[in-house]
């Protein structure tokens, strides 16, 4: 048995830090303070993370506390690069600085002539007012309308107004014609200017419908037309044929059914088409509808109003959606005086505005979703437009979060790091930029934005849904994308 004698001397011995029963702390129980130079440059600092990485191409990226605006490091930051959907945050603040959060677009039902007991003596005119989310449901609302207003009989034509915005037959024309996120734009939009092509087995062959569904109408159309060919490739054509779409799809590709949203390329057409559906279930004919060349004057019987231009930024930011990114950007344009004959007209007077609000030279957009390959922006100075927005509390509300993962991939509930961004993927190009609360609560402003472009221009137009070897590269870009976000977080926000 151990003495009580030996037990105080040995515990006072330990007390004092002599070598009985217990040897002293290797490590100093008072916490030391660390060098940020040494975290800086652990592992071989920023370069040193890319250089592990791997990923070919270039990566540009840039990060700097938010509220002094000071730098904290960067590399490639000069370098301009494609921003992909990233681009979708400058058309955000760019709008909102020329409509404002307010701004709503309206469209309307105008009926020209004399309206009397119920006749209409002259046109009925659908009126687009650049409604970017104008769907099927707002339009049966319009015709409901007419129906209240007391309307029974059309006896001029039925005509369509979309020049409220400039017609333009695709948003990025080196896209596959087949593909949904890149449809014609124009002053009215339905439905994000997409059809539902859905095809079911039917004895030897395949019934098919395109309509302009929604979850409580399914109404087809006539406008847009599909046929099954019997070939293997290409799945689809086009052929704009007699003011219709025209699509033929390869037998071989459909299997037992199916359904995908295929883009339209007559959209004041394809509204109007919709429309006139609409109004005929209401117990009013309709001639077939004809184009208006001008806006008209006469009475309106019939409203339908956009959500606010906030929302609306919100849910194009939180979708990436190409349409209404692209709409919004030339209504803007537009407001400020411009008249834009293409996407990268518009997308110019906003590189000048954001040179003239921002200090920015080195934004190249050619439009205002980031999906033409050919737009072009640095690290810094997306950083400098992220400080200034963030300053001015405009931009942060309207993203959303962005999951940090762990080695498996799965989203980590509780990680200390908070983000907020914008993501930007396209074939061979990866970008993010946006706000980064560390554990602290340091925030950080940043922007990364990766491309191979050699890999990206080795691929062929029909192959650029989704070609080999993209969706590999691009998801080694959001690992180096977290693992800098993480760095950051480890290095300057403690």
């Amino acid at each position: 048995m151990i003495s009580r004698r030996l037990f105080v001397q040995s515990a006072l011995a330990a007390a004092l830090g002599g070598p009985a029963l217990a040897n002293a702390p290797a490590v100093s129980l008072r916490p030391v303070a660390r060098d940020p130079a040494s975290l800086i440059s652990a592992g071989g600092g920023l370069k040193g993370v890319l250089a592990r990485a791997g990923l070919s191409g270039e990566v540009a990226c840039a990060v700097a506390d938010v509220k002094t605006g000071l730098r904290l490091e960067a590399e490639g930051a000069q370098s301009a690069l494609p921003p992909a959907s990233v681009a979708k945050a400058l058309t955000a603040l760019y709008a909102l600085d020329t409509l404002g959060a307010g701004h709503r677009f309206t469209t309307q039902l105008i009926a020209t002539g004399t309206l009397s007991g119920g006749v209409l003596t002259g046109d009925l005119v659908l009126v687009g007012g650049g409604d970017p989310m104008l769907n099927t449901d707002h339009l049966a609302q319009m015709a409901r309308q007419l129906k209240t207003a007391g309307l029974r009989e059309v006896r001029g034509n039925f005509r369509y107004f979309e020049g409220a915005l400039p017609a333009i037959h695709s948003i990025d024309p080196d896209q596959p014609d087949h593909v949904g996120y890149s449809p014609a734009l124009s002053g009215l939009a339905l439905n994000f200017n997409r059809v539902h092509f859905e095809w079911k087995r039917a004895g030897q062959g395949w019934a098919v419908t395109m309509d302009a569904r929604t979850q409580k109408y399914r109404p087809e159309v006539a406008v847009a037309q599909m046929a099954v060919a019997k070939r293997k490739l290409p799945v689809y054509s086009y052929q704009d044929r007699k003011g219709a779409d025209h699509w033929t799809v390869a037998n071989a590709a459909l299997g037992k059914g199916g359904s995908r949203w295929l883009p339209v390329r007559k959209p004041g057409a394809y509204a109007a088409d919709v429309l006139r559906t609409m109004v005929r279930a209401n117990g009013i004919a309709l001639r077939a509808p004809k184009v208006a060349k001008n806006r008209p004057n006469g009475h309106v019987l019939a409203t339908h109003q956009s959500p606010p231009l906030d929302v609306m930024l919100k849910a194009t930011l939180k979708f990436s959606n190409n349409l209404m990114a692209e709409m919004i950007g030339l209504a803007a344009t537009q407001a400020r005086g411009g008249r834009p004959r293409s996407l990268r007209e518009s997308a110019a007077d906003m590189n000048r505005w954001a040179a003239a609000t921002y200090g920015v030279k080195g934004a190249k957009l050619v439009d205002h979703s980031g999906l033409g390959a050919a737009s072009r922006i640095t690290a810094a100075d997306m950083v400098t437009t992220l400080i200034a927005a963030h300053r001015q509390g405009a931009l942060k509300p309207l993203l959303k979060g962005f999951a940090l993962r762990d080695s498996k991939g799965r989203v980590v509930k509780n990680h200390p790091i908070k983000v907020a961004a914008k993501t930007g993927t396209l074939n061979f190009v990866s970008g993010l930029g946006g706000f980064m609360t560390a554990a602290d609560g340091t925030e950080l402003a940043f922007a990364i934005f990766s491309a191979d472009k050699r890999a990206r221009a080795g691929i062929k137009r029909a192959d650029r849904e989704r070609p080999p070897g993209a969706r590999s590269w691009n998801r080694q870009a959001k690992r180096v994308q977290q693992q800098l976000i993480e760095r950051w977080g480890r290095v300057y926000g403690s």
